[in-house]
């Protein structure tokens, strides 16, 4: 913990200095804003017309819908609703995304990747990367029919997992030894940019406590080779019909899932990178063990009628 706060007083401005960082912003090794899997089978998703959905109230008091299906359809929306790109800006030559979920600086650290059980979007079951400049899924890896079988038994039924995670370097190059805590910043956006995109489908977004940080690496695919700038996993979600407890993945399937046989080469990001040492070292000390399984209920919150009328969707 000590060390934690150390990090915390170097990476915090003062009226005397500023916290570590670059000093100026180096254009030539901006990374890019979209990870991509070349090789790797996309699946395009729909997009969906604004007007439909909730109202905007209705979102922010929890699933107000009977439980949407597991399908395209509303994997598709999902995404559509939370990590999409939203509109592009043009201005001096320049052309740029913004997204649904909001970013420090734009600059978009967070990757969701999921974990599909079979005939969710295909007979396989699916570990697949979203990319939001096509709104498609990048297929990482097909599950044998057998390890297929197994995932969905270990899930709830009408539901998936979606890992979250962060690439450093793309708030390093501007903030430096700062990144951390834009990388946390901008994890909390996505997370909340997941339950009301959940909620509108009549799904629940929990935390699945019960796997440690460290293996989320090897479950999501990011501890193999071929990656320029780290990448690291954050949290692994269950979203779909609400459960009332956590449920534990057995530990035999979380094995077979980091051994999986991936598809597609990781694009390098940026053409040079700057160490920042205190950064990775607090992301190490920062990364949460696994915890004892918590009750998933929640006391109905109440719709507000603030913004009658008003649609959800065309927001996002």
């Amino acid at each position: 913990m000590m060390d934690v706060l150390a990090y915390h007083r170097l990476s915090k401005h003062a009226p005397e200095r500023f916290a570590p960082g670059p000093g100026q912003l180096d254009w030539a090794t901006q990374p890019a804003p979209f990870r991509r899997y070349e090789g790797a089978r996309m699946i395009e998703l729909y997009h969906r017309p604004l007007e439909e959905g909730p109202a905007y109230d209705a979102a922010f008091a929890g699933p107000q819908t009977s439980p949407a299906p597991l399908d395209r359809a509303s994997v598709a929306q999902l995404l559509y609703d939370s990590l999409a790109i939203s509109a592009w800006k043009e201005a001096g030559g320049s052309r740029w995304a913004l997204r649904v979920n909001p970013s420090s600086g734009n600059l978009h650290p967070t990757e969701a990747y999921l974990l599909l059980p079979p005939g969710a979007l295909d007979k396989h079951g699916l570990l697949a990367h979203y990319a939001p400049d096509r709104h498609g899924l990048e297929v990482r890896a097909e599950l044998s029919e057998a390890l297929g079988k197994r995932l969905a038994a270990a899930l709830p039924a009408g539901g998936l997992l979606l890992g979250l995670a962060s690439i450093p370097w793309r708030e390093a190059w501007k903030y430096g030894e700062r990144a951390y805590r834009y990388c946390q910043h901008d994890l909390g956006h996505a997370l909340a940019a997941f339950a009301i995109a959940a909620s509108a489908l009549g799904w629940q977004v929990r935390l699945l406590r019960g796997v440690a940080e460290e293996r989320l690496d090897a479950l999501l695919g990011l501890d193999r080779s071929g990656f320029h700038e780290a990448e690291c996993g954050d949290c692994l979600l269950w979203i779909g019909p609400a459960q009332e407890s956590e449920f534990r993945l057995p530990e035999t399937l979380l094995d077979d899932l980091a051994q999986l046989q991936l598809q597609g080469t990781p694009n390098r990001l940026s053409r040079d990178y700057r160490h920042w040492p205190e950064l990775q070292r607090v992301h190490e000390l920062c990364r949460a063990p696994a915890l004892p399984p918590v009750a998933w209920t929640a006391e109905p919150a109440v719709v507000r009628a603030d913004n009658p009328g008003l649609p959800l969707r065309p927001l996002l």
